[in-house]
């Protein structure tokens, strides 16, 4: 496949119903599934050479997260965070019609993995098998989370897709090394054109109203929710691999290797001259992903 297929899924919210949309690659009767979640404020789209990789072996599933994308916006702006997102990826999966898939989460989405991977049904079985937490973990360093504060929800137009290519270049170092082309590859999925009083321009496909959430939290319920996720960390089971870049702001050398002491004790790989984080575009960094999960 070249391209995915684009479906949508009906999901429920605190104001009412909103739509997820998802980017699908493989054959639909595959039973071997491949979630495939990104970024605060990136789209299923990021996952386009990864998933042409994988789409040989597996369904692959790229869900843009609510208020992303070509997903729904939601009515109320506070509802932005993991507790929907997980219901949203329940609801997905259910659509599916599998009873388990493999998860790749980069960022937001590695952090949605890691609670939807410590559910458990009534004979005990989590719906992810294996778990790849991209550059995150329970405890994130609080440098990181005042950079991304910085711009996320900062509305921005762009004249071209060459001047907005060059801002989330800016804003986006700790990606690593990219060509101008795989960059511009990234970059376009990212924005939506609109046309105006003062013409047309483009701007990023995401709701600003994402960082209200995001800059909402204090310290207090930030400690809360490192407790939360290290507690549903510790419990569980399945073969998980985290992925830190080296030059991380995000996730710390510290808390990586807590990560392998504890819990299902994971394998970590650390990515020399990449920060937060990775975009699994690099060849041998799609080799990792293929490697984890089992496949030749």
């Amino acid at each position: 496949m070249t391209e995915p297929r684009l479906d949508f899924v009906q999901c429920l919210d605190a104001g009412g119903l909103h739509r997820i949309a998802y980017w699908e690659w493989g054959e639909r009767g595959n039973p071997r599934v491949v979630v495939c979640v990104h970024g605060l404020t990136r789209q299923g789209r990021d996952f386009d050479t990864l998933a042409r990789a994988l789409a040989t072996d597996c369904r692959v599933i790229c869900p843009d997260v609510a208020g992303r994308g070509r997903s729904d916006w939601l009515i109320e702006p506070m509802a932005y965070g993991i507790p929907t997102y997980v219901s949203d990826m329940v609801a997905l999966i259910a659509r599916l019609g599998v009873r388990q898939v493999d998860w790749v989460g980069t960022s937001m989405g590695g952090l949605i993995g890691l609670s939807l991977a410590a559910l458990r049904d009534g004979d005990g079985k989590s719906l992810v098998g294996r778990l790849l937490l991209n550059d995150v973990g329970p405890t994130l360093r609080a440098e990181a989370i005042e950079r991304i504060g910085s711009y996320v929800g900062v509305p921005k137009r762009y004249a071209s897709v060459d001047e907005a290519a060059d801002y989330l270049w800016s804003i986006s170092q700790g990606f690593g090394p990219h060509s101008r082309e795989q960059w511009l590859a990234l970059t376009r999925p990212q924005l939506r054109e609109i046309e105006d009083e003062q013409g047309k321009s483009f701007v990023s496909h995401y709701d600003t109203r994402i960082a209200l959430p995001f800059k909402a939290a204090t310290p207090q319920l930030t400690a809360l929710g490192e407790a939360a996720l290290w507690q549903r960390y510790d419990s569980l089971s399945c073969p998980t691999l985290v992925v830190r870049g080296a030059d991380s702001d995000l996730l710390s050398r510290e808390t990586a290797t807590a990560m392998t002491e504890r819990g299902p004790r994971a394998r970590l790989v650390e990515l020399p001259g990449v920060g937060h984080a990775p975009t699994l575009v690099a060849d041998d960094q799609v080799a990792l992903v293929r490697e984890f999960l089992g496949l030749p």
